[in-house]
């Protein structure tokens, strides 16, 4: 299964989907990393592992349209089965949706359907619940409300700070969207 990997930031999600595929524990391909933020630290994390990189941001683009589908056309040259979105920090559109259905991952740190959007992790923490946790689900028009793949519970320990918890909340997002995109290639291959 060829995988494009969609990220914003940091990259660590990428590193360890890309570790993964490197120790054969997914069989999968990474296409290449398409990144939004021309000077985000997933481009270094991508070039460590010769990973082909695809850059732009939407302000080159006279709409939202016209920008995917210049992402379209380079998921249809690479022969792209399934988007993942590690902290691809964006609303994914009707352009790519439809083009995508049902083959658009993200992964979210919370157990949606609580504690949707961008800050999740803060969010569950300020409110003071006893646990959160990480979701992967497929991507819909919504905003963290597509069918939940996978989800896996982190209690919030009285101890925690926001740090700590974000920590572990990492801890259990580079365990478990690896082992969810293997579950994708296997039915891909079926």
């Amino acid at each position: 299964m060829r995988i494009a990997v969609f990220a914003s930031g940091n990259g660590s999600n990428f590193q360890a989907i890309a570790e993964a595929i490197a120790s054969g524990e997914v069989d999968a391909t990474i296409a290449f990393l398409f990144c939004d933020k021309p000077k985000a630290y997933a481009i270094e994390r991508a070039k460590q592992y010769n990973i082909p990189v695809i850059s732009f941001t939407p302000k080159g683009f006279e709409d939202r349209v016209a920008y995917e589908n210049e992402i379209l056309k380079h998921l249809a040259e690479e022969k792209v089965d399934l988007v993942v979105l590690a902290g691809y920090m964006r609303i994914v559109g009707p352009t790519l949706l439809s083009a995508y259905a049902d083959r658009i991952v993200n992964i979210h740190p919370s157990l949606l359907p609580d504690f949707p959007g961008r800050h999740g992790i803060q969010d569950a923490f300020e409110a003071g619940v006893p646990e959160t946790g990480v979701t992967v689900h497929f991507v819909d028009e919504g905003v963290d409300t597509g069918p939940i793949i996978a989800q896996e519970k982190v209690a919030i320990l009285p101890e925690d700070t926001l740090e700590t918890l974000e920590t572990r909340i990492h801890q259990v997002e580079h365990r478990i969207f690896p082992q969810v995109i293997q579950q994708l290639a296997q039915k891909n291959k079926g």
